[in-house]
């Protein structure tokens, strides 16, 4: 597949329309630099299962995320918040949001996201909900996390947040109707929420697209959606929002290197950072999916993981991106009411 058609993204995201420029020296240089809806934290929520040498959640159910949570996974993580931040100017948000008191990190993985808002906005209360208890305890004072499900109902109060952000989520989420009403809900009236999510779909502008790594990608696009987590891009972020009542509605569609080739130097260094978050991304995002959903047994899907980094690995050859759509909408505030004098 060659340059996502203009017709994918719509008039409300902004994008690079540039092509991306491949660098020359990447011929000849192989340098790749409280709340009630809280679980308690029993011996439970702790359970796992190993399979393929990875650790995966239990305590909610084995498929309700479908990518290991152990300690290469949680390095992982940080690392491809890093990735985020360096496509995002270094901002951990783009919604407009001013003076917040209450933030929520749906998903909140390892915390990072969390807790550094929690040191941006040390005036504001920053909760952290994750299936699993993997997030460090010395935190800011103001960061706090709980293990829950976001898919179940929630018992924060009605109009709770100024900021909702949820990074990520798409190949864990199955209901995503009812988990935009639970944060419609729960934000304020004139609050902000942001969802981001990485495309599965693969682009190149030189039409050099990786073919087993552009294999992977399709295959696990088609199980996700067979298990009704079809993953959106931009413009179905922003119908989820949309549907669930935002207004306001903005966003961005950011490319994302798969490997230092870019000529941008800014382009180059998140592509180096991606390809290092592949080394166990891949197989993370693919083993379980592979293996579970797509029938593949565990050579097969191994084999396919390994070819797909080896691809992208071979970033002279392969120039490979895919999409990070970020958008964001607002809460209208609550109609006043109009005091009525009879004449």
């Amino acid at each position: 597949m060659s340059s996502p058609p203009e017709n994918n993204i719509h008039d409300h995201l902004e994008r690079y329309n540039n092509v991306s420029e491949v660098d020359p020296s990447v011929y000849y240089d192989d340098l790749v630099a409280g709340s009630s809806s809280t679980k308690s934290l029993t011996s439970s929520i702790n359970e796992y299962f190993i399979e393929n040498g990875r650790r995966y959640h239990q305590y909610f159910g084995e498929d309700k995320n479908l990518l290991p949570t152990d300690e290469i996974e949680q390095d992982r993580l940080d690392l491809h918040h890093e990735v985020f931040l360096q496509m995002l100017d270094g901002k951990l948000h783009i919604a407009p949001i001013e003076n917040p008191k209450c933030i929520l990190d749906v998903g909140t993985g390892t915390g990072i996201w969390a807790i550094e808002m929690a040191d941006t906005y040390p005036g504001a209360n920053v909760i952290g909900s994750d299936l699993s208890p993997i997030q460090p305890q010395w935190v800011p004072p103001n960061c706090r996390f709980e293990v829950d499900d976001a898919e179940l109902d929630w018992t924060f109060p009605p109009n709770s947040f100024d900021f909702i952000h949820v990074r990520n989520l798409q190949q864990s989420i199955g209901d995503w109707p009812r988990l935009m009403a639970e944060i419609y809900r729960a934000t304020k009236p004139g609050g902000w929420v942001e969802l981001a999510e990485c495309s599965m779909e693969l682009f190149s502008d030189d039409n050099t697209l990786a073919p087993n790594f552009k294999r992977f990608s399709e295959l696990i696009n088609e199980a996700l959606t067979r298990l009704g987590r079809p993953q959106e891009d931009g413009a179905g972020l922003r119908e989820r929002l949309k549907d669930a009542g935002f207004v306001d509605l903005r966003g961005v569609a950011l490319k994302q290197p798969a490997g230092p080739w870019p000529k941008d130097e800014k382009m180059k260094t998140i592509g180096r950072l991606g390809l290092l978050n592949a080394e166990s991304g891949i197989s993370a995002y693919g083993m379980a999916v592979l293996t579970r959903n797509v029938g593949m047994n565990v050579d097969e899907a191994t084999k396919l993981c390994d070819d797909s980094l080896a691809e992208i690995t071979n970033y002279k050859k392969y120039h490979v991106y895919s999409l990070f759509y970020v958008v964001y909408g607002r809460k209208p505030e609550e109609p006043r009411t109009r005091s009525v004098i009879a004449l």
